[in-house]
């Protein structure tokens, strides 16, 4: 018996789908609790650090089907995968999944002390500082490398055809406005989740039809199960 190439589970897509809703509901409740401007008093962490506490309890859950994500994508490129660009889309993707890991433990940490010691937080100068290495990380540096993991997933797509053209190009000017847009409102954020779950719909719906994306999108071919 020849053995058979192991492949991903046709519902594998769920991740992306998963983490875009986990993520969507965290930055919703961090922008609704936090307030934008990253020098404010502090006056969050006595009022609404609940709603903080809930939103950094799922994003470990977030980060876990964001790497089952990056692993569909790779799956549905298949022996396509350009080796440039997909270690940029990689590498990139792990960068942002870090960096949003170091801001949710920064801030965990701050709502955590200030149970402790809510006088010496504030007045001591700890959340001046914890406050704008939390924004620096979250706001900028991660959404930049989310910019850049659409920009080198679109190119992907573009040279490989493996998506239609639409998602493509629709990709390029999400990327665009997340890199360019973000520091003007961090609402612009959840522009990142929300393109996951568009092209995490889009795979779920190929693989449970047993169909692979190829050209633009215009045709499909159904995938080989079973062989022996």
């Amino acid at each position: 018996m020849i053995a058979q190439e192991l492949r991903a589970p046709r519902t594998a897509a769920l991740a992306g789908i998963i983490f875009a809703l986990l993520t969507g509901i965290a930055y919703a409740l961090i922008r609704l609790a936090i307030p934008a401007d990253p020098a404010d008093s502090g006056a969050w962490l006595g009022e609404k650090d609940g709603l903080v506490t809930v939103a950094l309890s799922l994003v470990p859950i977030a980060g876990i089907a964001f790497l089952w994500f990056i692993g569909v994508i790779r799956d549905h490129l298949g022996q396509k995968e350009d080796r440039l660009f997909s270690s940029v889309f990689f590498g990139s993707g792990l960068l942002y999944l870090a960096m949003t890991f170091v801001s949710a433990a920064l801030a965990g940490a701050l709502v955590s002390s200030y149970a402790i010691m809510p006088i010496r937080v504030v007045e001591g100068g700890i959340y001046t500082f914890g406050r704008a290495v939390t924004y620096r990380i979250s706001n900028i540096y991660a959404m930049r490398m989310a910019s850049v993991f659409m920009f080198s997933l679109g190119t992907i797509w573009f040279r490989t055809r493996t998506m239609p053209r639409l998602l493509a190009v629709l990709t390029y000017g999400l990327a665009a406005v997340l890199l360019v847009i973000v520091s003007y409102s961090l609402w612009i954020e959840l522009i990142f989740p929300g393109w996951v779950l568009v092209i995490s719909v889009y795979i779920l719906t190929l693989n449970l039809r047993g169909k692979t994306g190829v050209g633009d999108g215009l045709t499909v071919v159904a995938q080989e199960e079973g062989q022996s």
